[in-house]
């Protein structure tokens, strides 16, 4: 049963990604402090965030909204990741690494969001 938002085990990983994220822009360069720096962060940042907002709130089909939320936060993020490849902020090995664990986030949120709906 789950108690809150810690308990997902979504959430938890989200979290984890979140701090390799910030590990692996803190190498780029700092003119992107305030762009892609900031957005991959942000992007990031918001997928835990709509998952925790979305697992307060009344109603599964709130919960469920907010789960779209941060999945579409998800698809922000690997176009930010795929910019950030192209312009060899990233190694290729990291960026795919990155993307990897993306989707798999991905596809957690999308099997909560199924089991919501049923």
């Amino acid at each position: 049963m789950v108690r809150t938002h810690k308990d997902l085990d979504v959430w938890q990983k989200a979290i984890d990604f979140v701090t390799r994220i910030y590990k692996s822009t803190d190498s780029f360069p700092n003119r992107e402090n305030y762009g892609l720096t900031s957005q991959i962060r942000r992007s990031a940042v918001s997928i835990p965030s709509n998952i925790a907002e979305g697992a307060a709130r009344k109603s599964p089909s709130e919960f469920r909204q907010f789960l779209y939320i941060a999945l579409a936060s998800a698809s922000e993020l690997e176009t930010q990741l795929i910019i950030a490849n192209n312009l060899e902020y990233l190694k290729d090995n990291e960026s795919q690494t990155l993307i990897g664990e993306l989707f798999s986030i991905s596809r957690m949120l999308q099997g909560l969001i199924k089991s919501i709906t049923k």
